[in-house]
């Protein structure tokens, strides 16, 4: 029996009943209304795109070996029709003038969170004269390639009125670009290709810290030298989909290298990350400061990541983690749908008030079931 398999196995025998059954679906569809519902802000609205994709069309995402290329045509029951739903309403919105996706924005980088799906609705649609997804889409990669700021070394600011790196950069947009080129192909792909993975590297050695947790922003006129549990969460979800985009996409042979390394910087965050987990299964807001308050957002976040990883690099070993997280997570569900505990987005260091929700939770949550589905489904197979 191959070593991965027996770990597997091992992994499998602790999960608890309850965590087998996941989170049920009624609960989940109420988690996805109120997604819909208050999401508004262009990052809200990208991760909520890329939320329904892989909860609800898992086959058009990048976990799918045969992402690319998608169909060129979708079907009655394959339509990716709310995530085409939040396209449609932005893409009418935006200014022709506008290069990002959404104008006049303080973040260099939010608006590229909504890329890949703008990507996905030209290569679906219908009209093959229509001509204004890709119009959005290459003004939008112009701008982050071309207007962008820069620091010195060339990582793209997630700020536009000052160089700033923050790690939420690493989901908004080095998956943008990385989608773009596996879609492009031939030379094209390996160019941009190579920019998705070198801005996850010049992020990272930017923002990681010597025990391998990365700090929040760095440069620009305020600094948090916190390792914000959020922002870790996000750059390993990003790194993970810049990964799967590579690995899913004609180009992978010539990008070993870089897979290895990406996949190597997932692991470090992931167990890193994990190492400071509550016994009922949360991470803390600041992860290694016991201190602050338990955060569900970023724990939804990371393990994800981590179901996903598991079956990608057949290591199960953080299983037990991610499903102790799962458990925390089911039990953070309200009645109505709305993830509990969460940290406030706009803060960052602060809960979310007493009758406010986080709109990136809440597709955490669906990212969660997602990757859950499919690391049990990959069990299932072998």
């Amino acid at each position: 029996m191959p070593s991965w398999i027996a770990s597997f196995a091992a992994a499998a025998s602790i999960v608890s009943p309850s965590a087998q059954q996941g989170i049920d679906t009624r609960t989940l569809a109420n988690v996805r209304g109120k997604l819909i519902q208050i999401a508004n802000q262009s990052w809200e609205l990208g991760t909520a795109a890329e939320a329904l994709t892989e909860y609800s069309w898992p086959s058009l995402s990048v976990f799918n070996s045969s992402a690319f290329p998608p169909p060129a045509h979708l079907s009655a029951t394959n339509n990716s029709s709310d995530v085409l739903d939040i396209v449609n309403k932005v893409i009418n919105a935006k200014p022709a003038d506008s290069k990002p996706l959404f104008p006049n924005e303080g973040s260099a980088a939010d608006p590229a969170s909504l890329g890949a799906a703008v990507l996905l609705a030209n290569w679906t649609r219908t009209n093959k004269a229509d001509t204004k997804y890709s119009e959005a889409a290459g003004g939008q990669l112009d701008f982050l390639l071309h207007d962008a700021p820069r620091s010195p070394e060339g990582a793209i600011s997630h700020r536009n009125e000052q160089v700033q790196l923050w790690a939420d950069f690493v989901y908004m947009v080095p998956p943008f670009i990385a989608y773009f080129g596996a879609l492009e192909g031939g030379l094209g792909a390996d160019a941009l290709l190579q920019v998705a993975y070198d801005q996850c590297r010049l992020y990272r050695d930017a923002l990681r810290d010597e025990g391998g947790l990365w700090r929040h922003i760095a440069l620009g006129n305020f600094q948090d030298n916190t390792h914000w549990a959020t922002g870790n969460a996000w750059a390993a979800a990003g790194m993970l989909r810049v990964l799967q985009s590579i690995q899913h996409s004609r180009e992978a042979p010539r990008f070993a290298r870089q897979i290895a390394n990406l996949t190597s910087w997932i692991q470090e965050i992931e167990t890193v990350s994990w190492a400071h987990q509550a016994p009922n299964g949360t991470l803390f807001n600041v992860i290694d400061d016991p201190t602050t308050f338990a955060d569900s957002s970023s724990t939804a976040l990371l393990a994800s990541v981590t179901f996903r990883m598991a079956y990608i690099t057949r290591n199960a070993t953080l299983i037990p983690k991610a499903t102790r997280a799962l458990k925390l997570i089911k039990d953070s569900i309200d009645e109505e749908g709305w993830l509990q505990n969460t940290v406030d987005p706009l803060t960052f260091h602060t809960p979310s008030l007493p009758g406010e929700h986080s709109p990136e939770g809440q597709a955490f949550v669906l990212l969660l079931d997602a990757a859950w589905r499919a690391y049990v489904n990959f069990i299932s197979r072998h």
